[in-house]
């Protein structure tokens, strides 16, 4: 990921720069995803922040590099936000709570939605 610039505001153009995405992927993020809401300047101009910029990256890393859907992604961030609002598990916590923690690969997950799959069809096969 590029480094963000600083500067305190940055305008459409520049953050699509910046994240590599169009103008118009930017303005459909901000409808999907309510943490992002850049204000408007008073000509009606975005205006992103650091932090904006920031959760975009975050966001076109979840999307386009880990595969997440939309959905998925607005859940991933809200456990990255809980997960920072939180406080911090003590060195000593259990292996349950470690491995709780570590984020799950597509593999592991494909198999969580198979094994989901089958159990919806043993219900539908006793009725």
């Amino acid at each position: 990921m590029q480094a963000t610039p600083k500067k305190l505001y940055y305008r459409i153009g520049e953050v699509c720069g910046i994240v590599r995405v169009e103008a118009h992927v930017l303005r459909y993020w901000e409808t999907e995803f309510p943490g992002l809401a850049p204000p408007k300047n008073r000509a009606g101009q975005r205006t992103y922040r650091p932090k904006d910029i920031e959760l975009l990256l975050t966001i076109r890393k979840l999307l386009y590099e880990e595969g997440y859907t939309i959905a998925g992604a607005r859940k991933r961030l809200a456990q990255i936000a809980q997960a920072h609002a939180a406080p911090a598990i003590s060195p000593a916590g259990t292996a349950a709570e470690k491995a709780s923690s570590r984020p799950l690969g597509p593999a592991h997950k494909l198999s969580e939605v198979r094994e989901e799959l089958e159990n919806i069809l043993t219900l539908l096969e006793r009725e």
